[in-house]
């Protein structure tokens, strides 16, 4: 693999609750930034720290580099779980600095992880300039929509897919996670059908979110990061939503949008790297243990 002279190799490591993500990146000077390879796999009761030591060594393989070649290895979520990492990040600064990464056109993202979800507002520099989080209730969450799939005996891949076929949409009536669930169990003992009750809590979960972006102060184009960030009926939810509404939104989702924290940390790995170089402190990221 062949970089520019001015180019730093960072990695970044995204430690989430049920997920490990890593991004290799390559940044400049000016802090333009280069994907050169992501690695992406659920935890599923494995130890966290054996998963992301597992996709870090897979994702520097197949980038054809070593531990040495990196300038930074940066951790962010709960990566600080990670002993091999050079320094943490948090994870509002990540998602922002990764959503920029992906859409530059992007303002604030919303980030729907597995427990919480998180709008976010930046500037064109990434900086954070305010955001908003949901409530301690997961019913708009991603373990959620997964707690339900499985009642309905659908993957959490297959859902999206699913929600778009829906025509007569059943709302959950309450945001609550516990009552909501049960709202699904009367649904299906009224055999509404899958496609139904799976739009349903998705326009469900959409409002939700829209109201979380407006309270945050976003405008125009929002990215959609975190877990559900491919789920294609999530997404169809939001644009409704927000149509319905009159919020001055676009919703946009990126192939890579999962991977936007993991994103973040590497770039701004490589930023902090070179701020303590200029201040003459040096240190072997690939040296670390």
């Amino acid at each position: 693999m062949s970089k520019s002279r001015d180019e730093m190799l960072t990695a970044g490591i995204d430690v989430g609750s049920s997920s490990v993500k890593v991004a290799i990146v390559a940044s400049d000077e000016a802090g333009e930034a280069r994907l050169l390879g992501t690695a992406h796999e659920r935890v599923r009761r494995r130890d966290a720290v054996d998963v992301a030591t597992g996709l870090f060594e897979t994702a520097l393989s197949e980038a054809g580099l070593g531990r040495g070649d990196l300038g930074y290895i940066a951790t962010t979520g709960e990566g600080e779980i990670v002993a091999f990492r050079t320094g943490h990040f948090y994870g509002m600064t990540t998602h922002a600095r990764g959503g920029l990464f992906l859409e530059p056109r992007a303002r604030a993202i919303i980030d729907v992880g597995a427990l919480h979800t998180r709008a976010v507002l930046m500037d064109e520099r990434a900086k954070v300039l305010g955001y908003r989080m949901t409530s301690q209730c997961a019913s708009g969450s991603g373990q959620f929509l997964e707690n339900i799939g499985r009642y309905l005996g659908v993957t959490l891949e297959e859902i999206g897919r699913l929600s778009l076929e829906a025509d007569e949409p059943e709302q959950c009536s309450s945001i609550c996670a516990v009552l909501a669930e049960t709202d699904v169990i009367n649904m299906v003992s009224r055999n509404i059908a899958i496609p139904n009750i799976l739009k349903g809590i998705h326009l469900s979960m959409a409002g939700r979110y829209v109201k979380l972006l407006l309270a945050a102060g976003a405008r125009d184009v929002v990215l959609v990061t975190g877990g559900l960030a491919s789920d294609v009926g999530l997404l169809e939810a939001m644009r409704e939503v927000t149509t319905e509404q009159g919020a001055e939104l676009e919703i946009l989702a990126h192939a890579d949008s999962v991977q936007a924290g993991a994103i973040g940390a590497a770039i701004w790995g490589a930023f902090r790297a070179r701020k303590l170089a200029r201040q003459g402190m040096v240190f072997d990221a690939g040296a670390l243990t």
